[in-house]
C-alpha cells in the first residue's frame, strides 16, 4: 500500500511541474508577442504582370506577403509650392531641412512653416536627375552648424556626383565657405544617374551613394574600381579615405570606394538597432533593388540584373546570378523607381518600428517593408491616392515620417490624434 503511495506522489508531482512548464512557455510566448506582435499576412500587393520571367534567387526576394497598419494613422499635406525638392532631413531641434534641385535649401517647421531661400551653393547641373541633391547635418551640427551635401557639380569638362560642406550661417541665410571634398570622378556630359544619398555613420564618416551616369558607355564603370562611378564612398568628414576601405591597398584602386556594381541608388539608410547600411537602387524595366551593403562586396550591375533595357532587350548575358556577386535582398518587378528612404525609429505607431520606408517616383507611393532578419517579410503601399512622385522620406525626431514629391508637397505621416 505505501508503495503505491508514493506512486501516486510522484504522478502528482510530475503531473505539477508538466503543467507549470506549460503555463511558463504560455506565458513566454505572451511575452515574445509583445516584443515581436503577429503579423496578419495578405495577398502580395504587386498583382501587375512582370516585365521579365526570370526567377528569384530564394522564396521572399520578390512579391512578398502584404500586411495592413492596425495603428491609426493620418497623413497631411503641411506645405506645397516647393520647387522640385529632393531631399527631406531632420535638424537636431525637429525643424526640417529641404533641398531643391535648383539649388537652393529651405528649412520648414513641422507645422509646415517654409523659411526663405538659402543660398550659397556652387553652379549645379540641374538637367534632368542632377541638382542640388541630398543634406546631411554634422553630428555635431548644434556646435558646428555643419551641413554636408550631395549634387551635381557642372563644368565645362561636364559633371558629377559631388560631396560639399558648408556653415550654415546665424541668421539661416546663406551657406558660408561651402568648398567640395570629394568628387565622383570621372566627369561625364550628360544629367542622368547621379544617385545619390549620403549619411553618416557612427564614427562621423560619410557613406555616399553615386550612380553610373545611364550611357552604354559609362555603364561599365560600374564595375571598375578605377572610378567612383556606380559604388557607395566611404569618406571622412574632410572628404579623405577612412582607414580600413575595403580597397585601400588593392593597386588601381580608389582608396575611397567601400561597395560596387550599382546602376542608381537615390536610398541610403542605417538600420536604427542593428548598424547595417541599407540601399535602394533603380533598375532598368524591373529589377529595383533593396541591398544589405557589406565592405568590398560587388552588388552586380550591370552583369547581373533582374531588369531588362526599356528597348526589352536582355541586359548583357540577361543573367540574374554570378558567382562573387551579391543578390539583392529584395526586388521588384515591374518597379517601384525607389529614392529617398529611411528607417522608422519612433514606437509611435508600434508594428512600424523599424520598418524601412521608401519613397517611390513612377509608382507614386511609398512603400513600407517590414525587415526580419535581414529579409524582407511584409510589403505595404501607403499614400497610393494622393497620386504623387515620392522623392524622399525621413524619420522626423516626434515620432512622425515626412516626405517630399516632386510637386513640390511635403507631408506629415503620423499616428492619428
Amino acid at each position: 500500500m505505501q508503495y503505491y503511495k508514493i506512486i501516486t506522489l510522484c504522478l502528482s508531482v510530475l503531473c505539477f511541474l508538466t503543467c507549470q512548464a506549460q503555463t511558463n512557455d504560455s506565458n513566454k510566448d505572451r511575452e515574445q508577442e509583445k516584443i515581436a506582435p503577429i503579423v496578419t499576412a495578405y495577398p502580395p500587393v504587386e498583382t501587375r504582370e512582370p516585365n521579365t520571367n526570370y526567377q528569384p534567387a530564394f522564396e521572399g526576394q520578390t512579391r512578398i506577403s502584404g500586411v495592413k497598419t492596425t495603428t491609426p494613422y493620418e497623413a497631411k499635406i503641411i506645405a506645397e509650392g516647393l520647387s522640385s525638392p529632393w531631399a527631406v532631413t531632420a535638424l537636431p531641434d525637429g525643424r526640417l531641412l529641404i533641398t531643391q534641385k535648383a539649388g537652393t535649401l529651405r528649412i520648414a517647421t513641422t507645422t509646415g512653416s517654409v523659411g526663405a531661400h538659402i543660398t550659397g551653393f556652387p553652379a549645379v547641373d540641374d538637367r534632368s536627375q542632377g541638382g542640388l541633391l541630398d543634406v546631411a547635418p554634422a553630428p555635431d551640427f548644434e556646435t558646428s552648424r555643419m551641413l554636408y551635401f550631395t549634387l551635381a557639380e557642372s563644368t565645362p569638362q561636364g559633371s558629377l556626383t559631388a560631396v560639399g560642406k558648408g556653415r550654415l550661417s546665424d541668421d539661416e541665410t546663406v551657406m558660408e565657405d561651402f568648398r567640395i571634398i570629394f568628387r565622383a570622378i570621372p566627369y561625364y556630359d550628360n544629367s542622368m544617374h547621379f544617385g545619390s544619398r549620403l549619411v553618416f555613420d557612427n564614427k562621423g564618416n560619410l557613406f555616399v551613394s553615386t550612380g553610373e551616369r545611364s550611357d552604354l558607355a559609362t555603364r561599365p564603370n560600374a564595375q571598375k574600381l578605377n572610378t567612383a562611378h556606380g559604388k557607395v564612398i566611404h569618406i571622412t568628414a574632410n572628404g579623405k579615405p577612412v582607414l580600413g576601405n575595403p580597397f585601400m591597398n588593392t593597386e588601381g584602386a580608389l582608396p575611397e570606394i567601400y561597395s560596387y556594381g550599382h546602376r542608381n541608388p537615390q536610398g541610403l539608410a542605417i538600420h536604427p538597432v542593428t548598424g547595417d547600411l541599407w540601399l535602394s537602387e533603380m533598375g532598368p524595366r524591373g529589377g529595383d533593388e533593396i541591398n544589405l551593403i557589406k565592405p568590398g562586396k560587388n552588388y552586380g550591375w550591370a552583369t547581373i540584373t533582374y531588369g531588362i533595357e526599356y528597348s526589352g532587350k536582355a541586359v548583357g548575358e540577361g543573367i540574374t546570378q554570378k558567382e562573387g556577386m551579391e543578390q539583392p535582398v529584395y526586388y521588384w518587378d515591374p518597379v517601384l523607381s525607389p529614392s529617398g528612404m529611411a528607417f522608422y525609429s519612433s514606437n509611435d505607431i508600434p508594428e512600424w518600428e523599424n520598418n524601412l520606408f521608401i519613397g517611390g517616383l513612377s509608382s507614386k507611393h511609398i512603400a513600407r517593408l517590414v525587415i526580419k532578419d535581414n529579409k524582407v517579410v511584409g510589403e505595404e503601399r501607403l499614400l497610393e491616392s494622393e497620386g504623387q512622385r515620392f522623392r524622399d522620406v525621413c524619420d522626423g525626431k516626434d515620432g512622425a515620417l515626412y516626405a517630399v514629391t516632386d510637386e513640390g508637397r511635403l507631408y506629415r505621416i503620423a499616428k492619428a490624434n
